[in-house]
């Protein structure tokens, strides 16, 4: 799926919580959030897409999802926190090259063609990650390793990144080839910038095969990228990026202006990003895996960033001005999302109160993002019922039917949007603040189902009102708009 993806330091959050996000931009399939508790996870697990049967753990944790409605294709649970408080958010479509497939293919389903033959089996793929690891890890280091396992033993059939996160650490994950992997952790000081392409700018095979820290892989990468010439730097500095990733001309319209925009938003002074002498131009390849902030991030820049589309540059294209840039890049927030959440860790709390989703349904330019505690058996109606068919009376839906209001009357409607997403944020932390301070103090953590409710029953109200405005505005701006009164 084409998506963006950002993960946070815990010295580089507002509040030294661990954060990770990632908009999840897919077919327009409706979507969920629902807890899977432990009696519903599956004992045997057989994939869609790879026809793989797999038998799983016992004593899974229990974790939430946001998996399609319908089914059809397969589960996507796409993002999810356990109750051990450990958050993963699977996957960022990354790219690869020829040079890397060749060595190791990608495995896919394939027919047989005729009836005496067996079917090839396909590996494992964003259908299935968030179900196979997440309810079975720990800690994020134990997701990579997991996933890592999972990886070398059945293959893949596309190219992933995917972010783990704890109260401590963050780690991203990027596939390589079919059974091959690598994975850093986050440095606590840093942010990293993750559109659709390899991204990891930088690794450390003595600590990989040696202590660890920071550094994991699969267990012959090493003579792997040896084995197929697969190290194409020149200074001696080892470049994962190079060797297993991509610098097309579809890179320089889809990818990189996304990672050229979020670093220009985070680091405005650290480079120079604008003009003939920028040290990073929308197309760059070198474009830093992670940096240093200027500041502190806060969950509402990350809302701010994931649903941009290159304001305050020629590139805008919802901008009056007819410049030739306008609209050449592909956007950071697209219509076609389905979810985004940003999972947020805060470790300086009880167990109860660390995950925190901050949920986004639709298109994240026009939408609003509402924080929902993870620790518990069930979440609301309004986000966990989901139906397949149109109706304003689900978080999913009433985004869905916002969006292309605003969308197609951007400079009338787009200022009702903003004072909605000010307002449900603001309120979602005065409630935060709310029931932190009433669970701490009676060490009840049932409180937590309630607090979803009234967040939830605030954000419908709230969403309820800002469709009848955009709907009004559509509607008083329609090309057939006429009265008599209008001569």
């Amino acid at each position: 799926m084409p998506c963006t993806t950002i993960l946070v330091g815990k010295k580089a959050s507002y509040d030294g919580s661990t954060l990770i996000a990632r908009n999840d931009d897919g077919p327009f399939e409706p979507k969920k959030l629902i807890v899977v508790t432990p009696d519903k996870q599956p004992k045997k697990y057989q994939s869609k897409i790879g026809h793989l049967k797999i038998e799983l753990p016992e004593n899974p944790l229990r974790y939430s999802s946001t998996p399609t409605v319908q089914g059809e294709h397969g589960v996507w649970p796409a993002n999810g926190i356990n109750e051990a408080n450990v958050a993963m958010t699977a996957t960022e479509t990354i790219t690869s090259n020829p040079r890397v497939l060749g060595a190791d293919p990608y495995v896919r389903y394939v027919k047989a063609k005729k009836r005496k033959e067996k079917d090839t089996i396909g590996g494992i793929g964003e259908e299935d990650l968030v179900l196979l690891v997440l309810p079975y890890v720990k800690t994020a280091r134990e997701g990579v390793l997991r996933l890592g396992s999972l990886l070398e033993k059945y293959g893949t059939y596309e190219a992933n990144g995917i972010a783990f996160s704890d109260a401590e650490e963050c780690w991203w994950l990027e596939t390589i080839g079919g059974h091959h992997w690598i994975a850093r952790r986050v440095n606590d000081e840093e942010y990293v910038i993750m559109p659709n392409q390899f991204g990891m700018d930088r690794f450390d095979f003595a600590d990989a095969f040696g202590e660890q820290k920071e550094n994991l892989c699969s267990a012959d990468l090493r003579e792997f990228v040896k084995d197929n010439h697969l190290d194409c730097s020149l200074n001696g500095v080892f470049n994962p990026r190079l060797a297993f990733g991509s610098h097309s001309d579809q890179d320089h319209v889809y990818n990189t202006p996304r990672a050229w925009y979020i670093g220009r938003y985070f680091n405005p002074r650290t480079f120079k990003w604008d003009g003939p002498d920028a040290q990073f131009t929308p197309e760059s390849d070198d474009i830093p895996w992670s940096l240093k902030p200027e500041k502190k991030i806060t969950v509402e820049e990350i809302k701010y960033i994931l649903s941009s589309y290159y304001q305050g540059t020629p590139y805008n294209p919802y901008q009056k001005a007819d410049v030739p840039q306008k609209g050449i890049y592909r956007p950071i927030g697209v219509a076609n999302t389905d979810v985004m959440e940003v999972l947020q860790i805060r470790g300086y709390m009880p167990k109860e109160l660390q995950g925190i989703e901050w949920l986004c349904f639709g298109g994240n330019t026009f939408n609003t993002c509402i924080p929902l505690y993870s620790f518990v058996s069930k979440f609301p109606k309004y986000v966990s019922e989901t139906p397949k068919v149109v109706s304003s009376e689900y978080f999913y839906w009433a985004s869905r039917l916002i969006g292309p209001l605003v969308d197609a009357h951007f400079g009338t409607a787009i200022q009702i949007v903003e004072r909605y997403q000010e307002f449900v944020p603001a309120k979602g932390y005065e409630l935060l603040k709310e029931y932190d301070k009433k669970v701490l103090d009676s060490k009840d953590s049932k409180l937590l189902e309630e607090a979803n409710e009234k967040i939830c029953k605030m954000a419908k109200e709230k969403a309820d009102g800002v469709l009848g405005l955009v709907l009004k505005n559509a509607g008083e701006h329609s090309k057939n708009r006429y009265s008599r009164s209008d001569n």
